[in-house]
């Protein structure tokens, strides 16, 4: 059966890489996690004090790039690939509240972006692909052969990752939360360079008041769909 590209893009939070996972596994394909590389390129960025900090330096984080060596290892005991930052695990770190506050900034960067796009284009060409992130389906893959644009309330995104980070252990206020996707769906779709938007042929799946498991079982059988007519 003939593979296909698919591209997941969307707001923070809505279960994009859950979704992207399960598809991926479902039907055989490599997943990709951008969101994680962009958070790993934001944690290389506040280590070395080029953001997150009064003096930001995005020069020095430029000139630096060539040095964050980005690789995905796969972890049989956890089923999926974790990101790994100059040989380091970084999976947890990029995960923090610390993080997200900073990543949709550097994501406006255009270097970074040039370099990360680069990196996924790479990724896919041989095709049987599952990517989520922002600009999937309207930059990195734009000749995909399914598109999927995924949103739900700010409010209903916030809960989702108010629980998620309290599940981690994390010490955070629900407003706190809110706030920080507020700023990042701002951020995300005013950016000069490759803005979150919706691809004109991306199917638009709204899970304000769908549960994963339901959606899942839609996306799947539409992707069966995609890829039989292939």
């Amino acid at each position: 059966m003939q593979k296909i590209t698919i591209a997941i893009d969307g707001f923070s939070s809505t279960g994009k890489s859950t979704l992207a996972k399960q598809l991926a596994k479902a039907l055989g394909y490599i997943y990709v996690d951008t969101g994680a590389m962009y958070r790993a390129i934001t944690l290389f960025a506040m280590r070395n004090k080029f953001v997150g900090v009064e003096q930001e330096n995005i020069n020095a984080l430029i000139k630096l790039l060539p040095k964050a060596k980005l690789k995905f290892v796969f972890n049989e005991e956890l089923g999926f690939a974790e990101m790994y930052l100059n040989g380091e695990n970084v999976e947890k770190e990029i995960r923090s509240i610390e993080v997200s506050n900073q990543v949709s900034r550097v994501a406006t960067i255009e270097e970074v972006r040039h370099k990360l796009v680069d990196m996924q284009k790479e990724m896919g060409k041989e095709k049987g692909i599952v990517m989520d992130g922002r600009d999937i389906g309207t930059v990195v893959f734009p000749d995909a052969e399914l598109k999927i644009f995924m949103t739900a309330s700010p409010e209903t995104r916030a809960y989702r990752r108010y629980k998620e980070l309290l599940d981690k252990g994390d010490k955070v206020t629900y407003e706190e939360v809110l706030k920080n996707i507020q700023n990042r769906d701002y951020v995300d779709s005013h950016r000069e360079f490759s803005p979150l938007k919706r691809a004109e042929d991306a199917i638009e799946f709204d899970n304000s008041d769908m549960g994963m498991e339901e959606q899942f079982e839609r996306i799947y059988n539409h992707s069966l769909r995609v890829i039989e007519k292939q």
